[in-house]
């Protein structure tokens, strides 16, 4: 069975799950997941998990990320990107330098507080807020904590006025639409995200990302497998714990295992002396001088 992350370059028009649908016709395999979906309008990495290494697709969606995109001031839309219906305008009168618009980016770096978009898929008493937006009926969305890691302008322009180029590094669940619209805001109008693509995923770039073309091409060749990422290379930045043969044997038998002398509160791979990787460990909740399988994986 084909193993492995296909970073895969998902085109704007198609959903995360079309591109799902499209790679199980061409590989003639069921065994496929995506590491979190990229709204249909959405260009860029999407990685995908083929075979075993669907059981690692949670791990790395935690990843951050990374965009290039293009907030339009003026305009607000009921999706906050160019899809929506048209709900405020304003004619754009001002002009801003480099240093007014950077000067505005550098408050949204750090910890924020977001709203999601009512046409997101974040769930409110068991239904997804894109259902009760379709229906017309209003709720109210829980805020949440991201983080913007770097936030710059994406071009040599001086001045801008209704079209701001930008590129952004951040955390996951960041909602990029609604920071083009809180940077509006800022500025003093109504503005939606006007294009978008992911630039990186975790430890997988643009520049990585093979296309539908580029698929069908290896597949003839018979060279697809071999530009898949193993899954000790796509899990290569969790701390790392290898042990003996024996134990080798408890952790494929899911047993508990003594904690690590440098274990802190996060995730271990357990890897063989052979290199691969067995299991992925978490701090027992009970046990403290322990450590448990969150996923075994041999």
């Amino acid at each position: 069975m084909v193993t492995g992350v296909l970073p895969l370059y998902k085109p704007r028009g198609m959903t995360s799950h079309d591109c799902i649908y499209q790679l199980r016709k061409l590989l003639q395999m069921k065994k496929i997941g995506h590491t979190g979906t990229l709204d249909p309008e959405v260009d860029g990495v999407l990685p995908i998990c083929l075979g075993n290494a669907t059981r690692i697709a949670q791990f790395l969606t935690a990843d951050n990320k990374a965009y290039e995109g293009v907030i339009h001031l003026g305009t607000s839309t009921t999706t906050e990107d160019m899809t929506g219906e048209i709900v405020e305008e304003k004619r754009v009168d001002d002009r801003w330098s480099r240093t007014e618009i950077l000067a505005v980016f550098k408050s949204f770096i750090g910890e924020v507080t977001q709203v999601p978009p009512m046409y997101s898929a974040v769930k409110v008493n068991g239904k997804k807020l894109y259902e009760y937006a379709r229906a017309g009926i209003k709720v109210d969305r829980p805020s949440r904590q991201v983080r913007i890691l770097d936030l710059i302008l994406n071009t040599d322009k001086k001045m801008f006025v209704e079209d701001i180029p930008f590129a952004v590094q951040c955390s996951k669940g960041t909602y990029v639409r609604t920071l083009a619209v809180d940077i509006g805001k800022q500025l003093g109008y109504p503005a939606h995200l006007s294009s978008l693509t992911r630039t990186r995923s975790g430890m997988f770039d643009l520049g990585d990302c093979l296309t539908f073309t580029d698929i069908e091409l290896l597949l003839e060749k018979r060279q697809f497998e071999a530009q898949l990422i193993p899954i000790h290379e796509a899990l290569k930045e969790m701390p790392r714990l290898d042990v003996d043969a024996a134990t080798m044997q408890q952790v494929m038998n899911g047993a508990v295992l003594d904690k690590p002398k440098d274990f802190k509160n996060q995730l271990y791979t357990v890897y063989n002396d052979q290199g691969e990787c067995l299991a992925i460990y978490k701090q027992h909740p009970t046990k403290p001088h322990l450590i448990k399988p969150e996923r075994v994986l041999s």
